[in-house]
């Protein structure tokens, strides 16, 4: 009998917690769920739509956009540090007469002056057409975080207009009574923009 209570106890703890939910055994492996709780279909949704409307972009990005990208990404990686290190390292000692039977051929250093000049312009120029891409796509964002937010703020004034109107039919009193007024009304955002500048400190 006292054998069966155990067994049962063993079988509730490592299989099935009372009213049937699973349970996992304390000190057992750990793993996520399949679908996590907090990722709802729409989310999902939203998340494939976005990887869709990036990977269109970058379709649809032109041949001078894609090389300067690339470009970009390669001198902003640590090979590209090494290479420099490599070739400067090596244009300079040789030049230093370090190196034996090695003849030196730019004894001022002018020479890699000037092709470190040239390549520094030619760099910052792709460097500055990746960062025009990539702030063109930043103000997308942003305007679509503005359309989202001035979305949600119309559909909680109407949420509060409605709990108002349901309150003041069955006589309830709140602490917001007094600042329905204001909550109620949409926020007109020009209005916010010109308050925003006028307030804004001089230089």
């Amino acid at each position: 009998m006292d054998g069966a209570g155990r067994a049962t106890g063993r079988s509730g703890t490592d299989g099935q917690a009372p009213g049937g939910r699973a349970h996992v055994r304390r000190g057992g492996p750990v793993a996520p769920p399949a679908h996590p709780p907090g990722l709802s279909s729409v989310l999902e949704r939203n998340i494939q739509a976005l990887h869709r409307r990036r990977r269109e972009e970058e379709r649809r990005a032109g041949l001078q956009e894609k090389v300067a990208e690339a470009i970009t990404r390669f001198t902003g990686s640590m090979l590209f540090v090494y290479l420099h290190l490599a070739f400067f390292g090596f244009w300079i000692v040789a030049n230093l007469g370090w190196i034996p039977g090695v003849p030196k051929w730019d004894e001022s250093f002018v020479v890699l002056a000037m092709w470190a000049s040239v390549e520094a312009i030619f760099l910052s120029t792709f460097v500055l057409i990746s960062q025009n891409r990539m702030q063109a796509q930043a103000d997308k964002r942003a305007d679509l975080d503005l359309q989202i937010s001035l979305l949600a703020e119309h559909e909680v004034t109407k949420l509060v207009t409605m709990v108002s109107a349901l309150t003041n039919h069955f006589g309830i009193r709140t602490d917001a009574d007094d600042e329905l007024h204001e909550i109620t009304q949409d926020v007109a955002p020009d209005a916010v923009l010109d308050e925003i500048e006028a307030t804004r400190p001089e230089g």
